[in-house]
C-alpha cells in the first residue's frame, strides 16, 4: 500500500489534472459548432472535447509515472496490463452525450486504483464549479468555486483547507429520491422504480447525467442510483469510492456482488448505489 507521502503528492496531481480538463472541456462547450462529433467503434460519440480532455490528463499526470487506462486513450491489451499494482483509471468527459445536448451534466473522473481497487478519486464538475474527492478509509468531501483553470496548481494544503465533508446536513430531505440516467433508461430502470415505488409511495425521480448521479447520493441529495444499461469501469471507480466514503453502496443487479475492475472486458454488470 502507498505511504501517506507519496498519497500527498499525488492528490494534487489528480485533482489538478481534472481542472486542468475541465478549461479544456469548457473552451469547447462554448462553441457548439466545433464540436467535431464522431463515433466510436461501440456506437457512443466522440467529440474534440472529450480527445482535448484525454491529452490534458495524460501530459498532467505523465510526471507521476503511473500507467493511464483512459476511455480515450489506445485500446490496451489485458496482457499488458492485468499485472498493474497501480494506475489510473479515467474518463476524461463523462457525459458526452450530455456535454452534446448542452445541459451542463458532465464530469472529469479520474480513479487512482491499487491492486484494482480506487484509493483516491476525483470527479470534477465544471460547468458548476464543484469537484469531489475521496480517500479510502479517510472520507469524502466537495470543494466550490473551483473554476476550470489550464494552469491548476492547487497545492495538498490547499485542497484540504476548503473541502467541505459528505454528506451534507443541508441535503436532508424526507421524500425517497432515486437517481436514473437521463440518456440511458429502459424498461428494466422503469419497473424496477415501480416496485421501489411500492415501498415508497412519495418516490421522487432525479434524471442526471454523467457520474454526478454517485455525487448527489454522496451529498445526500438522492438517496438510491439504478442503472440497467452498459457501463464501463472508468464510468463508476471514482463515483464508487465517493460515495463507499459517506457510508453508501455499490453493487451488481440483480446479484448483488460488488463491481470488480481491471477486468478483461472492461464493461461493468448492470448495477444499483445506494447511500
Amino acid at each position: 500500500m502507498i505511504d501517506d507521502r507519496i498519497r500527498e503528492y499525488l492528490l494534487p496531481q489528480q485533482f489538478n489534472a481534472a481542472v486542468r480538463a475541465g478549461a479544456a472541456i469548457m473552451k469547447i462547450y462554448k462553441h457548439s459548432d466545433d464540436y467535431d462529433i464522431s463515433l466510436k467503434s461501440d456506437h457512443t460519440p466522440i467529440t474534440v472535447a472529450d480527445r482535448m480532455a484525454h491529452n490534458t490528463i495524460k501530459e498532467a499526470l505523465g510526471t507521476t509515472r503511473i500507467p493511464i487506462l483512459s476511455e480515450e486513450g489506445r485500446q490496451m491489451l489485458y496482457d499488458e496490463r492485468r499485472n498493474w499494482e497501480l494506475y489510473w483509471l479515467v474518463d476524461p468527459l463523462d457525459g458526452t452525450v450530455e456535454f452534446i445536448k448542452g445541459n451542463n451534466e458532465f464530469t472529469v473522473n479520474i480513479a487512482l486504483m491499487e491492486q484494482n481497487e480506487c484509493i483516491s478519486s476525483v470527479i470534477y464538475v465544471p460547468y458548476h464549479h464543484k469537484i469531489y474527492i475521496a480517500e479510502r478509509g479517510r472520507g469524502a468531501w466537495v470543494m466550490h468555486g473551483v473554476e476550470p483553470d489550464a494552469l491548476a496548481a492547487y497545492s495538498y494544503d490547499e485542497i484540504h483547507s476548503n473541502m467541505v465533508s459528505l454528506p451534507l446536513a443541508e441535503a436532508r430531505h424526507d421524500v425517497f429520491r432515486v437517481a436514473v440516467s437521463r440518456s440511458h433508461q429502459t424498461d428494466e430502470t422503469h419497473s424496477h422504480i415501480a416496485t421501489l415505488r411500492e415501498q415508497h409511495p412519495d418516490l421522487e425521480v432525479i434524471e442526471q447525467g454523467s457520474s454526478y448521479k454517485f455525487c448527489l447520493l454522496a451529498e445526500g441529495v438522492a438517496d438510491y442510483y439504478i442503472r440497467t444499461t452498459t457501463t464501463s469501469e472508468w464510468d463508476t471507480a471514482a463515483g464508487e469510492l465517493i460515495l463507499a466514503e459517506t457510508g453508501g453502496t455499490t453493487l451488481s443487479y440483480p446479484e448483488g456482488k460488488r463491481l470488480s475492475y481491471n477486468k478483461e472486458v472492461l464493461d461493468n454488470p448492470w448495477f444499483v448505489a445506494k447511500r
